[in-house]
């Protein structure tokens, strides 16, 4: 019986806490501002993804990837465009290295989509080259059909890992 009416008490004392305005040090009572005085977050300083100079930047507003077409290294208009981008940006940030990864989707066997992976990186460096980015800079690696970003048996996932990846490596923000 003596358990009943100190629990009680207890969750009395705990909710009367819970209301109190003033429990985060602010005297107006109204809304508190947990991150007052931070820093910006969400990619608004130096480095973030508003930053031109960042990898954020770079992946996000730039693009990181192309993709191409079934059993296909050739590069479609709008990765030929992503390119382009990516090689201004390269061109302009030229502390960065990059790796671009060939990708190709789970159909075929293991060597076939190591050496289409290889094809599809080959031919987004060769671009990039053209577009004046110094061989140099980039390497490239295949991975096949051994790091999917979507695993599934339809059309919709095999697109999205038909592709060629950029990856920054150096700079100032690794």
């Amino acid at each position: 019986m003596k358990f009943l009416p100190m629990s009680l008490l207890v969750a009395v004392i705990a909710l009367s806490a819970c209301t109190n305005p003033n429990r985060f040090g602010g005297d107006s009572g109204g809304p508190v501002n947990p991150n007052a005085g931070q820093p910006l977050g969400g990619g608004f300083g130096a480095g973030g993804a508003n930053d031109p100079s960042s990898t954020a930047y770079f992946n996000q507003t730039v693009g990181d990837r192309v993709l191409f077409e079934v059993d296909q290294s050739t590069l479609t208009a709008t990765g030929r465009a992503t390119l382009d981008g990516q090689a201004q940006w390269l061109t302009t940030n030229s502390d960065y290295q990059a790796v671009i990864e060939g990708h190709a989707d789970e159909q075929g066997t293991r060597e076939y989509n190591l050496a289409l992976g290889a094809r599809r990186a080959n031919a987004a460096q060769e671009y990039l080259v053209s577009r004046g980015v110094p061989s140099s800079r980039l390497r490239v690696v295949s991975y096949g059909k051994e790091r999917p970003i979507e695993i599934c048996s339809s059309e919709a996932c095999y697109a999205k890992n038909r592709r060629a990846v950029t990856v920054l490596a150096g700079g100032q923000n690794s």
